[in-house]
């Protein structure tokens, strides 16, 4: 299902701990990292998608979260070209996405990779806030920033914690957040 404008509908998810770390799951089969995301089914609503998601890529149920906060409007990034199936080539550009900031009430063996028989994530980990703009594809660096910026104030009461550290878009690692100097 695509807008008119050949964007797929999708919720993104950030699960935080009580110690305001995120969620971080490990693509199954895949060198990459990112948060719980899915597309939004037809007749289905943002919320209803990502209680969705968040059981199938967490085995999470809705009253071990609570939502903090969502994004205002959709996000949007673009898929680069060659991560497009030819046949969509033309048609599809990317996702559009509402970001959902949710507070984690369980306990971390609540959480389950395996719940459903097709699991997105092989490993997860809680990170800082701000590492998965170093650790992202680049494609969908900016769509993070985006959404980390705006629920951050939802979050977090010290100003600190309110923009990204300077230097993150030339920070690189995949087990923490190091600054080129």
């Amino acid at each position: 299902m695509l807008d008119q404008h050949g964007y797929r509908p999708n919720v993104g998810i950030i699960l935080t701990n009580p110690l305001k770390q995120v969620f971080w799951g490990k693509r199954l089969g895949q060198h990459s990292w990112q948060f719980p995301q899915g597309g939004i089914n037809r007749g289905e609503s943002p919320r209803e998608a990502m209680f969705r998601e968040l059981w199938e890529e967490l085995g999470l149920f809705e009253n071990q979260v609570r939502i903090i906060s969502r994004t205002e409007d959709w996000l949007r990034y673009d898929v680069p070209d060659r991560w497009i199936r030819r046949d969509l080539r033309g048609i599809y550009k990317g996702q559009k996405q509402i970001w959902f900031l949710l507070e984690f009430l369980g306990k971390n063996k609540d959480i389950n990779l395996k719940a459903t028989n097709h699991p997105e994530f092989e490993a997860w980990k809680w990170n800082n806030y701000w590492v998965p703009l170093s650790q992202v594809i680049d494609f969908k660096r900016g769509v993070y920033k985006e959404a980390l910026k705006e629920l951050a104030p939802a979050l977090f009461t010290d100003k600190k914690h309110l923009v990204p550290p300077a230097g993150w878009e030339k920070a690189e690692g995949p087990g923490h957040f190091r600054l080129y100097k």
